[in-house]
């Protein structure tokens, strides 16, 4: 394969990514910021957005890695630290929820990880 087709395939990955990642944020994380019980559990919000990352990543993980995580994080009062949390997501989502989460993470994931490494190899391989 060429660069411009693995190029050409990442920024597809990454442009369906994006249409996911504004419909998961408007059908699942808009529900969780309305509910009381989880709010407070979506994880800190660095830039605009951040939140739907949380909790496609909570969503996402196997259940071993997100308690991990969530053992391992820095408590921020309120019982939210920097990610979201799983246990409460998990009460609180459908099978669907969790679904375009999985699907919405890993394509995201993919992507971008895709796009650094065609980057990196461009710049020192110099792909024409």
């Amino acid at each position: 394969m060429s660069f411009s087709t693995l190029f050409a395939i990442s920024a597809a990955a990454a442009f369906i990514g994006c249409i996911l990642f504004v419909i998961f944020g408007q059908i699942t994380v808009r529900k969780l910021r309305k509910n009381p019980e989880t709010k407070h559990s979506l994880g800190i919000e660095f830039a605009s957005g951040w939140d739907i990352l949380n909790v496609a990543g909570a969503l996402a993980l196997p259940k071993a890695v997100a308690q991990k995580i969530k053992r391992n994080s820095v408590s921020m009062g309120m019982g939210s630290g920097f990610e979201a949390d799983p246990d409460i997501l998990y009460k609180h989502t459908t099978v669907f929820d969790r679904v375009l989460a999985r699907i919405f993470f890993w394509l995201w994931m993919f992507s971008g990880f895709a796009l650094i490494i065609l980057a990196i190899l461009d710049f020192f391989w110099g792909f024409d």
